[in-house]
């Protein structure tokens, strides 16, 4: 499993109840089902990946996430999952307002786009940056946002949103090893992690 994935599995209590928003081929799904027994569904658009989660038994409904939580209840899930997924989300704000709708807590993460090797490339190159976790060019990139460690929590703050857990990682694209970054992770994480709550 991803190391990041490990994080996020870390966060979530022995069963709980989860939904996992773009869960891609259900991996962490089917990870959190088997080591911490959570009652887990997930929400993807991709029919292809779809039919890999019901191939593992996994409850997904295919489907478009900002048109298919609007049918759930407030305080449906103990957890809501978007993992690797805000920075391709055309509506950020309202789909971490139904994050927090749908669930008690929500935890998110994102590709770091203040990584010191971004920074290098737009400084030495004045060319939008490539790197193992954006490995597209500016005209064929799936990722319509740019999100550094600041920009989220600024986020969070100016909404009222709480930050529970906050992990910084260094680790590349579908590792199974990483470490977590402790030492100006504005700098050198390269994924961000965060475990939110509506403040009450």
């Amino acid at each position: 499993m991803r190391f990041d994935l490990r994080i996020v599995t870390s966060f979530i209590e022995e069963g709980a109840r989860v939904l996992d928003l773009g869960c891609g081929t259900g991996d962490l799904l089917r990870t959190l089902r088997e080591e911490k027994k959570v009652e887990g569904r997930g929400i993807e658009i991709d029919g292809k990946e779809v039919i890999a989660c019901v191939e593992k038994g996994l409850p997904v409904l295919q489907g478009d996430m900002h048109e298919e939580t609007r049918d759930l209840a407030d305080g449906s899930f103990d957890y809501v999952i978007l993992s690797q997924t805000l920075q391709q989300v055309y509506r950020p704000e309202w789909i971490i307002g139904e994050m927090l709708r749908v669930g008690k807590r929500g935890i998110v993460s994102f590709p770091c786009f203040s990584h010191y090797a971004i920074k290098a490339q737009l400084l030495f190159r004045s060319r939008a940056p490539v790197t193992k976790e954006l490995p597209f060019q500016w005209y064929d990139t799936p990722n319509i946002r740019v999100i550094t460690l600041n920009d989220f929590r600024a986020f969070c703050a100016a909404r009222g949103i709480a930050i529970l857990k906050e992990v910084a990682v260094a680790s590349h694209p579908g590792a199974g090893s990483g470490r977590i970054v402790r030492f100006l992770p504005d700098w050198f994480a390269r994924y961000g992690i965060f475990l939110i709550s509506r403040q009450r």
